[in-house]
């Protein structure tokens, strides 16, 4: 599993969720995280929503693209508490 994104927008991200792209990497990484398809931004291509717990213990929400074995994240945030429920029941 290799990961990519675009430096500026790791950046950004940072700043409005205080969420880094290295740690959403390790949310994809968790064996108990759950996908499915974000049928909001799937426009010409597929765009995942994981929600998966990182190396920081923090359950985070992962917007993604899939090319082959190449994971590029496009967006990290915490999990809303509606979102947390939702996973801690499945």
């Amino acid at each position: 599993m290799e990961f990519a994104w675009d430096t500026r927008k790791a950046v950004a991200n940072f700043k409005k969720h205080k969420v880094s792209f290295e740690e959403a990497a390790t949310a994809l990484k968790d064996t108990l995280s759950i996908t499915g398809i974000d049928p909001d931004h799937s426009i010409g291509k597929f765009r995942w929503l994981t929600f998966g717990v990182s190396d920081q213990g923090r359950l985070l929400a992962v917007a993604h693209t899939e090319e082959g074995e190449l994971i590029r994240i496009i967006s990290a945030r915490t999990a809303t508490k509606v979102e947390r429920v939702l996973y801690e029941e499945v």
